[in-house]
């Protein structure tokens, strides 16, 4: 029948309509901002910085790398590596941004700088209330206000922040079994070393002493040898 489409889309829209009176869920729109619907795991919006513990600085896993900065497409990360280091999160110096910009209204949130960071110190963020009143100045961020906890990661993206921490274990318990086993075989070594006998202790008193077999000190005489 033509038009049989039509009227059950028509049915469709009439019985969602009469719903929303009775059932909350059938609601399409909300009161933003007074309510807001709940955003996807997946969802993201500009990039942010993540830093472990209390301090920002410390904590920042960003070593200055400047992948990101290259694989940008609409070069919008302009990065300054310092000149002294710290210690990133296996205790290793590195060296850490002195400036890290982002120009979010250039920024097309493609999350390639996301993909290439090898630190996972680069994410994605949901905050797309970013209004502002200047375009230039306002909206080209800071590393102070591009730095966020690790919790506010976990808080925003639960599933993917758990897997990235394992990941992050993983890797530093890692580097602390290798090193543990480099300084163990160190050990060993050395005391194989000073349990070997050197062969050239003999030879050495001989050609210092000038007799086979003699035990004076340089200086002293030799001791007799008895003839038969």
């Amino acid at each position: 029948m033509i038009g049989s489409g039509i009227l059950k889309g028509m049915a469709v829209t009439l019985r969602n309509f009469a719903g929303s009176y009775f059932d909350k869920e059938r609601l399409i729109t909300v009161q933003y901002p007074e309510e807001r619907n709940p955003l996807p795991e997946n969802y993201r919006n500009f990039p942010f910085l993540i830093y472990d513990g209390d301090d920002p600085h410390a904590g920042l896993r960003c070593v200055a790398c400047q992948i990101c900065e290259k694989e940008c497409p609409p070069q919008c990360i302009y990065i300054i590596k310092s000149k002294d280091k710290k210690p990133d999160y296996v205790g290793k110096p590195q060296f850490y941004p002195a400036v890290f910009d982002i120009d979010i209204s250039v920024c097309m949130s493609c999350q390639i700088c996301v993909e290439v960071c090898p630190f996972e110190a680069i994410k994605m963020d949901k905050d797309f209330e970013l209004s502002q009143r200047e375009r230039f100045n306002h909206l080209l961020l800071r590393k102070e206000q591009l730095s966020k906890s690790n919790h506010y990661y976990h808080k925003i993206h639960p599933v993917e922040a758990g897997a990235v921490d394992k990941n992050l274990a993983d890797a530093a318990a890692a580097a602390e079994a290798k090193k543990k086993a480099a300084a163990e075989a160190a050990a060993k070594a050395a005391a194989a070393k000073a349990a070997t006998p050197n062969p050239e202790a003999p030879r050495q008193s001989e050609a210092a002493t000038g007799v086979p077999g003699s035990t004076s000190a340089p200086g002293q005489t030799p001791p007799e040898t008895t003839k038969p």
